[in-house]
């Protein structure tokens, strides 16, 4: 199967990799503090700024700005440097990682602060910790005062952005089913970089989309083919002279 085209451009990405078959990557207190050393030194190498962080024991997940087109380099180096590392202390061979590390770019403001609340939440879905900023490998922690804060995240929007009472508020907003689905619709998004401008890449225009359409079966069906090929409520919605909130719940009838 074809692999998916690493999206290099500048901005921010959501960045996940995990331990061969699901093995542990971490498995002390030492490994994540040294893991976030090798991050540091890479993001100092590549220019990257580390907005926020979550080390689990089996994966983690990174928020990370880019100011130039060199995710692929920096990721290669903290991930090939880890493994290094993690081999020789545990005495082990063969590969660390399941494969290559796995990224999402992120389009738009509403995406970033909800990547947020989603990173920081893990530690209590995984049942690791009661509250936001109790897990000591999350960047909420470091700004809740529980350890140093990385001098690769000291540029994060959540210490620029926030004070630390609205920072507590906003992280501790549980995702809703919304805006769980909304995080899963954005993962699967086809991005398409066009004269250098980020699109998000669909398969047919909305014409095409609802062009034989004859019944109204058919047209919800047609809704819920545009809206996974990236057309949005309101454009399906103002294309079909319908409501917003009626393309809503025609899209979450399939759930």
């Amino acid at each position: 199967m074809a692999r998916r085209p690493r999206l290099d451009m500048t901005g921010y990405h959501h960045v996940i990799n995990r331990g061969v078959a699901r093995s542990n990557i971490f498995t002390s207190s030492a490994d994540k503090d040294k893991f976030l050393q090798i991050l540091c030194k890479a993001c100092k190498l590549y220019d990257v700024i580390v907005h926020d962080y979550c080390l689990m024991d089996n994966h983690y997940h990174l928020l990370l700005e880019t100011k130039q087109e060199n995710l692929s380099l920096m990721m290669r180096q903290l991930n090939s440097y880890y493994a290094i590392y993690f081999n020789k202390k545990e005495n082990r061979v063969g590969h660390l990682w399941q494969g290559r590390f796995r990224s999402w770019y992120v389009l738009n403001e509403d995406y970033l602060y909800l990547l947020f609340r989603y990173i920081e939440s893990n530690p209590i879905k995984a049942n690791l910790s009661n509250k936001i900023g109790e897990y000591p490998y999350t960047l909420s922690s470091a700004l809740f005062g529980n350890s140093e804060i990385v001098s690769c995240a000291k540029g994060s929007i959540l210490i620029h952005d926030f004070s630390p009472q609205t920072l507590i508020e906003f992280l501790e907003i549980e995702l809703s089913e919304e805006e769980s689905d909304a995080l899963n619709e954005e993962q699967k998004r086809k991005i398409s970089v066009e004269n250098e401008d980020i699109k998000i890449a669909r398969s047919k225009n909305l014409y095409e989309h609802f062009d034989d359409v004859t019944s109204k079966q058919e047209r919800n069906n047609a809704i819920i083919s545009a809206f996974k090929d990236g057309h949005t409520q309101g454009s399906i919605a103002k294309h079909l002279n319908l409501s917003t909130g009626l393309i809503c719940g025609i899209i979450k009838s399939e759930d």
